[in-house]
Formats: C-alpha cells, sequence, structure tokens
C-alpha cells in the first residue's frame, strides 16, 4: 500500500459523496488540508433559484465539517456544456453561494466552476500566445461573465487539462516524449518555441495552461494577470476503456507522466509565460473506478493506485507544494 507523503490536498469531485472514503482509507474528516468541493451539476437548477436554497446546500453540504475540514474551493458544476440549459443557470448559482458563504461569515471560501479545456479552448493550442477561447457565442455567453466574476472575487480559473487527450488528437504533431515531461538528454529536441513571444516549450502541459492564460488575459487584458489557474484535473491512464486508446494508455506511460509533473513541479520554474506557475494541480485520480457488475464496457484506469489500494508505481510527492490527489 502506497504511504501518503508530503502536502497533499483531496478534491471531492462530488458533494453527493458525502465526505465518504474508500474502505480502509484514512477518513477525510481526519486531513488538515483543503478539499476542492463540487456542486453537481443536478443541483445548479435548484441553488441557482434563490440565495435560501444555496443556504440549505451549504447547511447540508459545507457546514458540518467546516472548520475541522479545510475548504479552498467550491466549484459550482463540471465542465457544463454552453449548448445546454444549465449554461444560462451558472452564474446566478455561484452569486447566490457567494452570497450564502458571506451570510454564514465564511466569505474566504472561494466559488468558481470548473471548465473542461477541451470544450472551451480552440483545437489547437499552438502557439499559446494566440490560443484563445473558442469564439462561437455560446462558448463566449458562458466563459465571459465567469471570467468577470471570478476577477472580481479574486477567485481562481479551474480547468480540466489533459495532455493525453490532446496527444491523442494530434499524434503526428505532437511526439509522445513532449507529453511526457521527457525532458533530458535522451530527448534534445523535445521543444517547441512560440514565434510571437520567443518563449520555449518543453512540455506540453506548460503549452496548456499558457494557452488557457493567454485565453483568459484576452478577455479580461491587466486584470487578467492576477486570475490564479488551478489544474482541476490531470493525469494520464493506464487503461483507457472508451477512447478508443492504443498503446500510450499504459502503466509506464501513466507512470512517466505523473513522476515528469511532479519533478516538473517541484523545480519551481512555473511556465513560460507565468513564473510563479499554476496555484494548484489535482492528479486524477488516487484510485481506479471499479468496474460495474452488468457485464458493460470497461472503464478507463486513471489511479495512480488500483481500485483494491495497492500501488502502480512509486511517487514521492514530497516537496511538490501545488500538488493534490482528486479522489
Amino acid at each position: 500500500m502506497m504511504k501518503i507523503r508530503g502536502h497533499w490536498d483531496v478534491g471531492l469531485a462530488d458533494s453527493d459523496s458525502s465526505l465518504k472514503a474508500p474502505p480502509n482509507h484514512p477518513p477525510l474528516l481526519l486531513l488538515r488540508h483543503p478539499l476542492l468541493l463540487y456542486v453537481p451539476n443536478s443541483s445548479l437548477r435548484e441553488i441557482s433559484s434563490n440565495r435560501s436554497n444555496a443556504l440549505r446546500w451549504l447547511n447540508l453540504h459545507l457546514l458540518p465539517f467546516h472548520p475541522r475540514v479545510l475548504f479552498s474551493a467550491i466549484s459550482v458544476g463540471d465542465d457544463i456544456d454552453p449548448l445546454s440549459d444549465l449554461s444560462p443557470l451558472l452564474l446566478p448559482a455561484m452569486s447566490n453561494l457567494v452570497e450564502a458563504l458571506r451570510h454564514v461569515g465564511i466569505p474566504n471560501i472561494s466559488v468558481s466552476t470548473t471548465f473542461s479545456f477541451a470544450r472551451v479552448m480552440t483545437p489547437t493550442p499552438f502557439p499559446p500566445s494566440s490560443a484563445r477561447f473558442r469564439p462561437d457565442s455560446a462558448t463566449e455567453a458562458l466563459v465571459k461573465p465567469v471570467l468577470d466574476f471570478i476577477a472580481q472575487t479574486n477567485s481562481p480559473f479551474l480547468v480540466k487539462l489533459h495532455p493525453y487527450h490532446l496527444y491523442r488528437c494530434l499524434p503526428e504533431i505532437i511526439p509522445i516524449g513532449f507529453a511526457l515531461f521527457q525532458e533530458d538528454q535522451a530527448a534534445p529536441f523535445n521543444f517547441r518555441d512560440d514565434p510571437f513571444t520567443g518563449l520555449r516549450y518543453r512540455n506540453l502541459f506548460d503549452v496548456m495552461v499558457d494557452a488557457v492564460i493567454s485565453g483568459i488575459e484576452s478577455h479580461q487584458g491587466h486584470r487578467g494577470r492576477g486570475v490564479p489557474v488551478v489544474v482541476a484535473e490531470t493525469g494520464w491512464p493506464s487503461y483507457d476503456g472508451g477512447g478508443g486508446g492504443g498503446g500510450e494508455a499504459k502503466d509506464v506511460y501513466a507512470e512517466m507522466y505523473v513522476k515528469g509533473l511532479v519533478r516538473h513541479l517541484r523545480s519551481g520554474l512555473g511556465t513560460p509565460m507565468r513564473r510563479d506557475g499554476v496555484a494548484q494541480v489535482y492528479i486524477y485520480e488516487l484510485f481506479d473506478e471499479e468496474e460495474d457488475d452488468d457485464g458493460g464496457s470497461q472503464r478507463s484506469k486513471w489511479g495512480i493506485m488500483y481500485d483494491n489500494m495497492t500501488q502502480k508505481y512509486n511517487v514521492d510527492f514530497s516537496s511538490s507544494s501545488p500538488l493534490f490527489i482528486i479522489i
């Protein structure tokens, strides 16, 4: 069993989980590091309607554990489709939760929402300095008000960011070593230079982070430089059950990605565009999800541990301060 060392945060993927831990896992109420708490998409309609419903949600899902459990932020919704009927409900729900938090006397918990890089960014993030959010009207109507909101409330921009998915879409353009943080002497030319800024990129993770930063600053101008970016989910699968993945989804590549990410964050170099880097990174995920009993298609495996809690590979997370695990 892997021993958890160093500074760990846990992202709780769904508030309906009621802070339950896996079997034989230390109770989450004993953790003294902040949780990233998600409001499920199914609750947006209720919370957006009025502040009383937002207060009721806090009473059920946050206040019973506060302050024994620390919460860094609340993500209102997860990867909302700009074309869905939930899109216009997002900002009212976020506003109601901010007011509800102030009402109960804990305004220091940030309120944001989690976007998917693949859904809101233009398909090709290179060069990063030219990357933008998708220009269609639906994405604009969703992203722009959220950017204004988080800039006004000093909240982070939360984004799911998976180099695996981008590599799978563009394997003829992106070398596998560039996606897996292979920056050593074995791959001396594993870099890309942004022709407009001259900044050099040695891994795909930094390219995608800086693409998001460029998108934020293109909307917010100078004010966008102060918006912290939190990578709410990143990882590499050891098995791709539904994505048609070939040899790229395997334990050895998953290990290379996670270890490379830890090494990169530990270096303190940030990204070429933002030297202080991302505010936090959440690895997806701690455990593989258990298979369904109905004999259907197999789930993808993203965990750094198997579902029986045995380790896939050894990773030292000590001294990688912005790095956390999502369960």
